[in-house]
């Protein structure tokens, strides 16, 4: 059987050229999304290059936990994993909230991803040695470091909590590796650093997105950072890539790997004990592993 690799919202972007770069590595390789289309056209590019198993598309709403379960029920009917890619992530202009009732940037970029990998354990046990690989932002700077409830106190601000979200799953990254030390799954953080993709391009044009104290900046801002941020996905991809593949880190777990695809000091308020403590209360909370409805 061919070494099988997952990559969510794997359809386009850096989640696509992510699924190149597997698959170009001789991983069989399943991306997740949610247009069937889209799907199609992906599994075309990523055939194109693939040197191993045929390469397929498993739509999945990730802001849904209940699709997210019935995905990883998918998954783990198939067989073992060799590779995990939370590539999952969205930044919302104004404040959402999914199906589930939960606040939608925290829901998509912790949850969902939390909720996932939690089911699929099992599976990365059995492909052992196997890797999980979730994507983290530098937008974490930014973020409001309080968890004691899934949405922070004071106004939405659609930046500030998307770093917010993305701070809590790194902070369960880190503490995942350390669990799963001596599992034969070993876990790391993948900072893209910044792309050309629909989220630099679309919501975070919007002011609003930040708290009024930056809003007179921001513009200033947003174009500094797309200047440095305008390289292809491919280019973006690299960080993640290397996280699920590169040999240098057989036996090494726990790592950020940073933009220029070498391991780099994970964000210190990451490992802070009461925000871990914090995350991992909340994730048991809004996504327990048994659908309790």
């Amino acid at each position: 059987m061919e070494p099988r690799a997952v990559v969510t919202a794997g359809t386009g972007g850096i989640g696509l050229e992510t699924a190149r770069g597997l698959a170009a590595c001789g991983l069989a390789v399943t991306v997740v999304g949610r247009d069937t289309e889209r799907g199609a056209r992906a599994v075309e590019r990523i055939g194109a290059v693939a040197t191993g198993g045929e390469p397929r598309f498993v739509a999945a709403d990730l802001a849904s936990l209940g699709d997210v379960r019935a995905l990883a029920a998918q998954l783990a009917a198939e067989g073992p994993l060799k590779v995990l890619v939370n590539n999952v992530g969205a930044m919302f202009a104004d404040r959402q909230q999914t199906v589930d009732g939960i606040e939608a940037t925290f829901a998509v970029n912790h949850l969902s991803p939390y909720l996932l990998t939690e089911l699929l354990l099992d599976q990365l046990r059995a492909g052992g040695p196997s890797r999980i690989v979730n994507v983290s932002s530098g937008a974490i700077r930014a973020a409001k470091r309080t968890f004691d409830a899934v949405e922070p106190p004071g106004g939405y601000y659609g930046f500030h909590w998307y770093g917010r979200a993305k701070l809590a799953n790194l902070a369960y990254t880190l503490d995942l590796a350390e669990r799963l030390r001596g599992s034969g799954i070993t876990v790391f953080a993948a900072d893209p650093g910044g792309a050309a993709t629909d989220m630099t391009h679309g919501t975070m044009r919007s002011p609003k997105i930040v708290s009024p104290a930056l809003r007179l900046l921001w513009p200033l801002v947003r174009r500094t950072f797309e200047r440095s941020t305008a390289g292809p996905a491919s280019v973006a991809a690299r960080s993640s890539i290397v996280a699920a593949t590169d040999a240098s880190l057989d036996g090494r777990t726990g790592l950020l790997i940073g933009p220029q695809a070498d391991p780099v000091p994970a964000f210190r308020g990451s490992a802070d004990p009461r925000t871990v403590s914090d995350v991992l209360r909340l994730s048991r909370q809004w996504a327990p592993l048994e659908d309790g409805r």
